[in-house]
């Protein structure tokens, strides 16, 4: 299975250059609890306010009304070799993977072809802090 979402994932890529930028080189598939996938790909622009391609495939989801994340993917492949890699999802993405349902804490995290972790593992320390007692 992890197969067929890489290459879901790597199909999605189309890399567009705009001067020193460049978008669309990573891409993500997730498939939600429901069995729906839903894509994106990330956007960096000179000012900041680009986004990573997660983000992009759940905004996707959250657009067609669903919340919950089974498994998620994301690749690149490197411009000089065009070989492809799979990209673990940065602390903000796993962040925001939490954040949108509290199951999501499950979601299965594609690493490699045959290799992946629940994002709970990937951000061990998840839990909301109890209060400071007296």
């Amino acid at each position: 299975m992890h197969r067929e979402l890489i290459d879901e994932a790597l199909a999605a890529l189309r890399p567009h250059r705009a001067g020193d930028r460049l978008f669309g080189n990573v891409a993500s598939v997730l498939v939600t609890d429901t069995g729906a996938h839903h894509r994106g790909v990330c956007i960096d622009t000179p000012c900041g306010t680009g986004f990573c391609a997660e983000h992009a495939a759940i905004a996707a989801m959250v657009t067609a009304g669903e919340y919950r994340i089974a498994d998620i993917v994301a690749v690149w492949r490197d411009e000089t070799t065009g070989r492809p890699h799979v990209l673990p999802p940065c602390g903000r993405c796993r962040e925001f993977i939490r954040q949108i349902d509290p199951a999501n804490i499950d979601t299965r995290v594609i690493l490699g072809p045959d290799r992946s972790a629940p994002l709970r593992d990937l951000l061990p320390a998840h839990a909301w802090p109890e209060p400071l007692t007296d």
